[in-house]
C-alpha cells in the first residue's frame, strides 16, 4: 500500500481542512434544512410548497450535470493563481449572497413566489458549485499518496463535521432565541447571515495558506465535446458515482426527516440538538478512528463494516420504543458507518483520477472529481424530494403535531428509517461488484504512469 512517500505537508493538511468548515455549515444548513424553512417556518400553501420542492429537484439535478462542465472549466483555467483559487474566491461570495436570500422572506406569493424562489435557488447551486468543483479538485491535486489522501480526507471531513456539528444542534434553539428579538422569519436569515460570515472567514484560510504541489502532472485542455469520453470512458468512476448517489440519497433522506421525527412522532422537538449532538459525535468518532483502521484493514473490509453497521442502526432505530437511549444508540451506529463511507467515497473518486488517466491517456482531475459533489447534489435533490412528498401525504400541521394520525406518522418512520436502508445496501452491492481499484492496482497504475513519463 502507497505510504511510504515523502512527508505530508501540515500547512497544506491543515489550512485546506479548516477551509471547508464554514462551507459544510451553510451546505448543511441548505441541503438539510431548507424544505424546513419552507414548510413550517415560511408555510406557503401545500400547492406552492409541492412546487417549489420540486423545483429544488429539478435545480440540483440541472446543476449536477453543470458540475461536470464546471470541472472542464476549471481543469482548462490556467492564472497565475492556479486552477483553483480564482474560483473558489469568486463562487464563495457568490454563494453568499444567495444563502441569506433563500433564508428570507421576500414578500412573494402565488406564482411569483414559485418562480422567485427557483431561481434564487438556481442561482445559489450555480455559485456553490463554482466554490465546490475547484476546493475539492484540491484535494487530488496535493499528494500522489493513498494514505496521505485519507488523511486529508479525513482532517477536511472532520473540520466539515464540526460545521454540521454547529447547525445541527444550535438551528432549533438559536432560531428560536432570535425569533423573540426578530420574528421567526427574520431568526433564519440572521441564522444564515451568521453562517456566511463564517464561511468567508474559513474560506479564506484556505485561499492564503494552502501551497501549490510540488509534484507535476500532465492535464490537457479540456474542450465540451470531449467531458463524455472523460466520464463515460472511466468505468470505475461511474459505478462509483451510482453506488454513492444511491447511499447519498438514503443518508440525506434520514438526516433531512429528523427535525419532522422529533416535532412529530418523538413529540418533543427539543430533543431532536441532543440526537444531533449524538449525530456529530458518531460522525468525528469515525473521521478520527478511519485512518487507524484503513492502515491495518482492507477499504473492502471498511466498507462491509460501516454497511453492516447502518444496518443494524436502522433496525434499531424503527423497531425499538420511541426512546433516547434507543435512538442514540442506533444513531451512534449510523453515523459512525455513514463516517467511513464518506471518507471511503472520497478516496475512492481520487484514485479514480490515476485511473482515467491511465486508462484514456489523459489527466482531467477536476472533472473528474466534479463527480463528487455531483454525487452530493443529486441524494440532496432525490432525498428533498422523498421528505416533501412524505411529509404532504402524512399531513402534517405544524401549529398542532400532536394531531398527526397514526399512518401520517408511519409515513414518516416509513421515508426516515426504511427506504433510505435499501439504498444503502443497493449502493454497496454495486460498489463489490463493480469496483476493482484495490490498493495493490492503484499502485501499479501510478508506477505505469511514472515509467510512462505522465506523472513526475
Amino acid at each position: 500500500m502507497p505510504g511510504s512517500g515523502p512527508a505530508i505537508d501540515r500547512r497544506n493538511l491543515w489550512t485546506f481542512g479548516v477551509g471547508t468548515t464554514g462551507r459544510d455549515m451553510v451546505y448543511t444548513l441548505v441541503s438539510i434544512y431548507l424544505v424546513y424553512f419552507l414548510s413550517d417556518v415560511l408555510r406557503p400553501p401545500t400547492a406552492e410548497f409541492l412546487w417549489a420542492s420540486s423545483l429544488i429537484l429539478a435545480a440540483r439535478l440541472f446543476d449536477a450535470v453543470a458540475d461536470i462542465v464546471m470541472g472542464a472549466v476549471v481543469d482548462n483555467t490556467r492564472s497565475r493563481w492556479g486552477h483553483y483559487k480564482p474560483w473558489i474566491a469568486g463562487g464563495v461570495v457568490a454563494s453568499a449572497l444567495f444563502t441569506v436570500l433563500l433564508f428570507a422572506d421576500l414578500g412573494l406569493s402565488g406564482g411569483w413566489f414559485v418562480v422567485g424562489f427557483a431561481l434564487i435557488y438556481l442561482f445559489w447551486s450555480l455559485s456553490w458549485t463554482a466554490n465546490d468543483i475547484p476546493y475539492w479538485s484540491l484535494l487530488p491535486a496535493l499528494t500522489l499518496d493513498q494514505t496521505q489522501r485519507e488523511r486529508f480526507g479525513a482532517v477536511s471531513k472532520i473540520f466539515a463535521t464540526i460545521g454540521l456539528f454547529v447547525v445541527v444542534v444550535a438551528v432549533i434553539p438559536v432560531t428560536e432565541a432570535l425569533a423573540g428579538t426578530f420574528g421567526t422569519v427574520r431568526a433564519w436569515t440572521v441564522f444564515a447571515a451568521a453562517l456566511v460570515v463564517i464561511m468567508l472567514a474559513s474560506q479564506s484560510v484556505t485561499l492564503f495558506g494552502v501551497r501549490e504541489p510540488g509534484f507535476v502532472v500532465e492535464q490537457e485542455r479540456t474542450s465540451v465535446r470531449e467531458l463524455a469520453k472523460v466520464v463515460f470512458g472511466n468505468d470505475q468512476l461511474l459505478w462509483t458515482a451510482i453506488a454513492m448517489v444511491l447511499f447519498m440519497t438514503g443518508y440525506l433522506t434520514t438526516t433531512t426527516f429528523g427535525t419532522y421525527y422529533f416535532k412529530y412522532v418523538y413529540g418533543d422537538e427539543g430533543m431532536y440538538s441532543p440526537f444531533a449532538a449524538v449525530l456529530v459525535a458518531s460522525q468525528l468518532l469515525g473521521f478520527a478512528v478511519f485512518p487507524a483502521l484503513s492502515k491495518r484493514f482492507s477499504r473492502r473490509w471498511l466498507y462491509t463494516m460501516a454497511t453492516v453497521l447502518i444496518l443494524v442502526g436502522y433496525v434499531i432505530f424503527f423497531f425499538a420504543p420511541t426512546h433516547i437511549a434507543f435512538i442514540a444508540v442506533s444513531g451512534l451506529l449510523l453515523f459512525i458507518g455513514d463516517a467511513f463511507i464518506t471518507l471511503l467515497m472520497l478516496v475512492f473518486l481520487t484514485d479514480t483520477i490515476e485511473y482515467g488517466q491511465w486508462k484514456l491517456g489523459r489527466r482531467n482531475g477536476a472533472v473528474t472529481f466534479a463527480l463528487q459533489p455531483f454525487i452530493n447534489k443529486v441524494g440532496a435533490a432525490l432525498s428533498t424530494q422523498i421528505v416533501a412528498v412524505a411529509i404532504v401525504i402524512a399531513g402534517v400541521n405544524p401549529d398542532r403535531p400532536a394531531d398527526t394520525s397514526a399512518s401520517g406518522l408511519l409515513t414518516i418512520k416509513v421515508g426516515m428509517l426504511v427506504v433510505p436502508p435499501i439504498l444503502v445496501l443497493v449502493g454497496y452491492l454495486i460498489y463489490r461488484a463493480k469496483y476493482r481499484i484495490d490498493e495493490d492496482f492503484y499502485a501499479r497504475i501510478v508506477a505505469d504512469l511514472k515509467a510512462r513519463g505522465q506523472l513526475q
